[in-house]
């Protein structure tokens, strides 16, 4: 019984000392402050949007063009208030409120308001994300003789959950609504492996072999009918910076992919004025900071192998 009530004191203390840290070490908490996006609530958002956009493979199956619509319209209602939310309250975090960090009724009514538009916005996007990701599905068919059919594709392969995440992501990004896009790509290379900042712009039929361990940065440019394989780095060289040592934020850091490019597994392309010219082949572990002109196959002069009888 003493021993019990000495562990219950202990760990008040415990609590009373981390407390006091939240005091004294005020950067990595949100407390008194308006609510932030809830990173759950993003995350079913997110499989209602894939539900939306690839009816039938989830959660509700047996659906027809008879029943359908209502599916559908449920889904996008639900959509637009969870939307409309978690939008106004990064709308709000952005623009830091009070100075205090007090919630304003005012201004909630106004970041509400502001919150519905990109909503709508981002809902109205998606027959053409649609349409996007129908040629992404093909290009995967058409990219991978291991695929036994689209079905297959939109059930099992990460690189299109990936990229369907990415694809409503930059929608949200090119709207500038903070936060939300770096949360949903977050969540999503939690779940694949693929690391896709939501400003890189990716055109169609884009397809990701495999997949672990990609990584495409934030002002990356790929164009259409570009494959790419598991463990591609297409990142910055180095980070500019202002006469005060500052990082330059926004300046283009991130490789260009022209259109029908290639690249194999492993390799590494990187910086803002590096331009892989269309229909080239980057090879496996190939290293690259330098621009490639158009129908160029870069590879690796591999070392000679020597065998040896063992023992």
């Amino acid at each position: 019984m003493a021993t019990d009530f000495r562990r219950k004191e202990q760990l008040t203390d415990l609590t009373d000392q981390i407390v006091e840290s939240y005091r004294d070490i005020g950067t990595i908490n949100h407390l008194g402050h308006c609510p932030l996006p809830s990173t759950t609530v993003i995350a079913d958002a997110l499989q209602d949007l894939k539900e939306v956009l690839y009816p039938g493979y989830r959660r509700r199956q047996n659906l027809h063009l008879g029943n359908v619509t209502y599916y559908a319209g449920d889904l996008i209602d639900s959509l637009h208030d969870t939307l409309t939310e978690q939008i106004a309250r990064a709308l709000r975090y952005a623009d830091d409120l009070t100075a205090d960090g007090s919630c304003d009724a005012q201004k909630l009514i106004d970041y509400e308001a502001a919150g519905q538009d990109h909503a709508i916005r981002l809902l109205e996007s998606l027959p053409e994300l649609r349409r996007m990701l129908a040629m992404d599905v093909q290009a995967a068919y058409d990219g991978d003789p291991a695929a036994g059919g689209l079905d297959e594709i939109i059930f099992c392969y990460p690189g299109l959950e990936a990229i369907t995440i990415h694809r409503i992501a930059h929608q949200l990004h090119q709207q500038g609504v903070p936060l939300i896009p770096r949360i949903m790509a977050e969540w999503s290379h939690a779940q694949t492996g693929i690391d896709i900042h939501p400003g890189a712009r990716i055109g169609e039929s884009f397809f990701i072999d495999h997949g672990t361990g990609v990584v495409i940065g934030e002002t990356t440019d790929i164009a259409a009918n570009v494959k790419i394989y598991q463990g591609v780095t297409l990142g910055a060289i180095s980070f500019p910076r202002d006469s005060e040592g500052n990082l330059l934020r926004g300046a283009k850091r991130h490789p260009t992919i022209e259109e029908g490019v290639v690249i194999y597994a492993n390799a590494t392309i990187l910086g803002g004025k590096t331009v892989i010219g269309s229909n080239s082949v980057i090879g496996a572990s190939v290293s690259l900071n330098k621009s490639v002109p158009p129908n160029t196959l870069v590879t690796i002069e591999k070392p000679s192998l020597r065998f040896r009888e063992a023992g």
